[in-house]
């Protein structure tokens, strides 16, 4: 057996709203028992469904913004008048074990994940077109017509931000998007940089 890598990695994994990140998440993880999902704290309010500590971990504005001003946050970003961040402690301590942490993050939170912490592996998850980004959109029933505009506009943005990412997912088949992703984690993790302790006392 392999002797495991003396720190984990970082994956950030982004994507535009409705491409259907969580669903691939759960995938991965299953498939992945030696990955850790790090639950982001938000100011939103849960949808139908979703459990606190589970989905998110859901605080008010007030206790957000006393993280923020407490330094206890590694990345934060505001979208859709909504804070969105997570836990520097729990990252730090789950990474200084060997263990892979995963993030699911917006575009800007991913930009300051990467200045911090440069070995950083992003991954950008994009439907099969973005008229099918649309459908999905459109399919949930959660959100108005102006609501899902702003939400095809924000996509727009988003998309922009691909160079800055390592890798490009095509979400068409949640079980090939979780395939492709566990093949990206396989690769990284042969890199020289985190195998190199192998040598030590050749």
């Amino acid at each position: 057996m392999i002797k495991k890598q003396k720190e984990g990695t970082l994956i950030v994994l982004s994507g535009p709203s409705g491409v259907g990140k969580s669903t691939v998440i759960s995938q991965l993880l299953s498939n992945r028992e030696d990955l850790y999902f790090s639950i982001s704290f938000t100011t939103r309010q849960p949808r139908v469904g979703e459990e606190n500590g589970v989905n998110y971990n859901f605080v008010d504005r007030d206790e957000f913004e006393r993280m923020i001003a407490a330094g206890e946050l590694l990345e934060y970003a505001e979208y859709v008048s909504n804070y969105y961040g997570t836990s520097l402690k729990v990252i730090n301590d789950k990474l200084a074990a060997g263990i892979d942490v995963l993030l699911d993050i917006e575009v800007q939170g991913a930009a300051k994940v990467k200045s911090l912490c440069p070995d950083a592996v992003l991954i950008f998850i994009i439907p099969p077109s973005f008229e099918e980004l649309s459908r999905r959109l459109h399919g949930r029933n959660t959100d108005s017509e102006e609501t899902i505009a702003g939400r095809l506009q924000k996509a727009r943005e988003e998309y922009k931000e691909i160079p800055r990412y390592d890798y490009l997912v095509v979400n068409d088949r949640v079980d090939n998007a979780a395939a492709e992703i566990t093949s990206i984690l396989t690769a990284e993790s042969c890199r020289v940089k985190r195998r190199i302790h192998l040598t030590e006392g050749v």
